[in-house]
């Protein structure tokens, strides 16, 4: 195979991955923590644990009206 095919195909099974990641609630800690040392330099990024547990809640334990759990 040509190695800039290749290279697409690795580029495109990674978007995949990542997409499938996000959908099912596994977000990207390590773009987190480049995204947070590019653009707020004065803050220290939470470590994956507080990360995790941070998603988590935002994405579970807000209160949002309506909810049954």
């Amino acid at each position: 195979m040509n190695a800039r095919l290749v290279e697409r195909f690795r580029h495109c099974a990674a978007l995949f991955g990542e997409t499938a990641r996000l959908m099912i609630g596994l977000p990207n800690y390590d773009r987190y923590v480049a995204h947070t040392r590019e653009r707020h330099p004065e803050r220290e990024p939470m470590s994956h644990a507080e990360f995790v547990r941070e998603r988590q809640q935002a994405r579970y334990g807000g209160s949002r009206p309506g909810r049954c759990c």
